[in-house]
């Protein structure tokens, strides 16, 4: 099914994002034209900011999304010297680049336009939701910039950040290694300076895996960002650092010069997500010689030893982005569900007497309307988290007040895993209920819910693991700074729920159980640490972690139900009984699982290896 155009009010409404719902989360809610008060966004209104949003749209519909089969059935190949991608792609991305989308958060004095980060995260959620595969290019690519513009000289910015912004170069990371996988401390990739390079130029050696984007010929250059170690550092992860790699070294008039020794060793073949290269790299095996030496020339970025430090600015750009790809692949899959509901004759209703009596369609079935709401509070909760995580970036750098920018830093480091994970797992949830929704249909090819499903899948694995998300947040981002971060989310949500109890009724009682809800939180926090057993506090951290979500999502789902109030139509009417489905039916879910943590279960830990 084509998704729909937005050239005119009369087309039927979008199957990639509902439009509606992304102006009742900006206006209605977050209320993002209050930041054109503050000076980085004082050229804009909410004129430009509908203005690019219509634009993302437009382009997501009519150059991404009609090669999105295309591009899972005929996936990227590898004939031993260039990857073959099929054409569309490239004029995708070269729309995309001229756009000028890529630098749409970044400063006018690189190109550019200098938007709200909650904007483009709206605006880059069209493309995600219309072609996964494709968009991940440019994903990687501002992430990429983003990270030089933070962390690397002006000549490094000038030299690879500018041609990015322009649609020119792309961009990657390089973490993984075959032996390594999420485990940094393993990475062997070594650096060893390039005395004819200048005090910044090293030659690399060793292999990176699952390197999304890492070659193709869509860009004139490929920037790797690659962590490696610099001989007679310190082990483990303290001893890595971080180099801009480029395919192609880069000429004094920027133009791409001689081919640097980066090779390309094979693809992987994935599951889903098949319309992005995913790469096994080779640095510095000699294919390539620059300047007549084996290696691949990099460029330190930032301090020596302080690699990580640097490309988690990169990381936790990507694991927000992650989180919004799995909104997009869910929302979408959602709104082919409901469109087929509503065309989709079969059956009667229960208490129908007269089998000759026409079908009716299937969302006129309990079931069905069932699983529909809950595909609606996991999608629309995860995208309105999503933006929100997106409004506290633009607090973190723009509030007038420090302290207020402290709070929205420290709010936004403990939403971060439940924004990447949350999403990951429940938007995936809300595709599976799509394809189920479809029945016997949604599992063929020829309907396009199961390669969002397939799509998807790949969410809950990279930019971390489910698992390292649970450990992340239960044993870092909850008791840092003696439970700071906890106490401020505490804060916030009592807040939201002080302002529902005010109101008293329906909201009253929604937020009675939501600041019941937190409490435990807090309580089973306490004893998870009581005892100093880090092992034990530690043993189901992914439980914590869609617990905690849950409860996340519950207030958003609050939030929006403020946002509603003294609101009439089908669209609030939708979101107040979005926000009692979740109330009722996923809320409830936390309750077993914090009584499961706070008996520090140990089932998994005492469970022998050879016992399986």
């Amino acid at each position: 099914m084509a998704p729909s155009s937005p050239s005119s009010p009369s087309s039927p409404p979008s199957l990639l994002l509902s439009r509606r719902d992304l102006d009742f989360l900006l206006y209605e809610w977050l209320d993002v034209e209050s930041l054109t008060g503050r000076p980085r966004f004082a050229e804009h209104g909410r004129e430009t900011f509908d203005a690019v949003l219509d634009l993302s749209e437009t382009i997501a519909t009519r150059h991404f999304a009609p090669h999105n089969k295309k591009n899972d059935a005929q996936e990227p190949r590898f004939d031993g010297e260039r990857v073959h991608i099929i054409p569309e792609v490239k004029e995708a991305l070269r729309v995309f680049g001229e756009a000028g989308l890529i630098g749409g958060g970044m400063d006018a004095e690189v190109g550019g336009l200098q938007l709200p980060s909650v904007v483009t995260s709206a605006c880059f959620a069209w493309f995600q939701a219309a072609n996964v595969g494709t968009s991940a290019y440019p994903f990687l690519t501002i992430a990429n910039a983003n990270l030089l513009l933070a962390h690397g000289t002006r000549e490094q910015i000038d030299t690879y950040v500018r041609p990015m912004v322009e649609g020119r170069f792309t961009g990657t990371m390089c973490l993984s290694e075959p032996q390594a996988g999420s485990s940094l401390a393993d990475v062997r990739t070594r650096a060893e300076p390039d005395p004819d390079g200048g005090p910044e130029a090293y030659r690399l050696f060793g292999n990176k895996m699952w390197i999304s984007a890492g070659d193709h010929e869509l860009s004139e250059n490929i920037i790797h960002l690659v962590l490696a170690r610099i001989p007679g550092g310190p082990p483990g992860v303290k001893g890595l650092s971080l180099f801009v790699v480029p395919k192609f070294l880069v000429g004094a008039d920027g133009s791409p010069g001689e081919r640097n020794d980066v090779v390309l060793a094979g693809l992987n073949h994935k599951m889903g997500y098949r319309g992005t290269t995913n790469t096994m790299l080779n640095f510095g095996e000699g294919a390539f010689r620059p300047a007549g030496a084996p290696g691949a020339v990099g460029f330190l970025v930032g301090e020596r030893h302080r690699g990580l430090a640097a490309m988690f600015h990169m990381m936790n750009e990507a694991r927000v982005g992650v989180g919004l790809g799995a909104t997009a692949l869910g929302y979408t899959g959602y709104l082919h569900a409901l469109d087929y509901a509503r065309t989709r004759p079969q059956g009667r209703p229960p208490t129908a007497r007269d089998a000759t009596a026409p079908q009716v369609p299937i969302i006129e079935h309990a079931d069905v309307r069932r699983m529909l709401l809950a595909q609606k509070s996991y999608v629309e909760g995860a995208l309105a988290l999503i933006l929100y995580c997106g409004k506290l970036l633009d607090e973190e750098r723009t509030a007038p007040v420090p302290e207020d920018r402290a709070r929205a830093k420290l709010l936004l480091d403990v939403l971060t895993p439940i924004a990447k994970s949350w999403p990951s797992q429940w938007c995936l949830e809300a595709n599976s209920l799509a394809i189920q929704v479809h029945g016997g249909y949604g599992y063929t090819r020829e309907y396009d819910v199961e390669q969002f499903y397939r799509d998807n899948r790949l969410n809950p694995i990279h930019e971390g693991t489910h698992g390292i998300h649970g450990l992340d947040l239960l044993g870092r981002k909850v008791i840092m700074d003696d439970g700071a971060g906890l106490r401020l989310l505490a804060g916030t949500v009592a807040a939201t729920t002080a302002r529902a109890a005010g109101l008293g009724g329906e909201p009253a009682a929604m937020a009675a159980r939501l600041d019941a809800a937190m409490a435990r939180v807090a309580e089973v926090t306490g004893t998870l640490w009581a005892g100093g057993d880090a092992e034990t506090a530690l043993a189901n951290a992914s439980i914590y972690l869609e617990a905690v979500g849950h409860i996340v999502v519950a207030w958003i789902w609050l939030e929006q139900f403020l946002a509603a109030e003294g609101r009439t139509g089908a669209f609030h009417d939708g979101k107040r009984q979005a926000a009692r489905y979740f109330y009722r039916h996923e809320l409830p879910k936390t309750e077993p699982q914090l009584t499961l943590l706070a008996s520090l279960d140990r089932t998994a830990l005492d469970t022998p290896p050879d016992w399986f």
